[in-house]
């Protein structure tokens, strides 16, 4: 049953398209008026001039010298402002608490999810390096995004870090 009303939908829906293109083909003048006739010359075109090429052997040429502006980047706002401040507290907080949560739970017999930790989930010094780690590389990628004058993705770094990072630890604390 829904087999048969499928093709038919398609082939209604096809119909109506075609017949709607077809119309507004017939009925837009002004898409007939944007031909060129080949043999018919254009009444304002301008005619060619023959000038000589500018670096022929024996003409002068004046080259007058032009100043380009540097092309920096201009930021809007400092990497250490507040809402810089409070978002990397916040990430490097979370982070802290992702690997308190994680590090209990594999003293008393649970395992690491996420493959990437699981290689440094063996000794409480490892999964501390995977932990600063990523706070570092997460405040470094929002400095290079910063500097490249990508300032919402700068913040949007630090505020999918803290997602990531507060999913966990709720995940963490709810799986005990």
């Amino acid at each position: 049953m829904t087999s048969r009303r499928l093709p038919k939908f398609f082939r209604l829906t096809l119909l109506r398209v075609t017949s709607f293109s077809i119309l507004c083909a017939a009925l837009a003048p002004a898409m007939h008026a944007q031909t060129l006739l080949a043999s018919a010359p254009l009444p304002d075109a301008p005619t060619p001039s023959v000038a000589p090429a500018p670096f022929a052997v024996g003409a002068p040429v004046a080259i007058t010298p032009v100043a380009i502006a540097s092309s920096s980047v201009h930021s809007e706002h400092k990497f250490f402002d507040t809402q810089n401040r409070v978002l990397i507290i916040a990430s490097a907080a979370l982070n802290g608490a992702d690997f308190a949560v994680t590090r209990a739970n594999l003293q008393s017999g649970g395992q690491e999810l996420n493959p990437i930790v699981r290689v440094f989930g063996r000794s409480t010094a490892g999964l501390a390096v995977n932990f600063v780690g990523e706070s570092a590389s997460v405040i470094g990628l929002g400095y290079f995004f910063h500097k490249m004058g990508h300032h919402k993705l700068e913040r949007a770094t630090f505020l999918v870090n803290i997602g990531s990072s507060a999913g966990a630890v709720t995940y963490g604390l709810i799986h005990r």
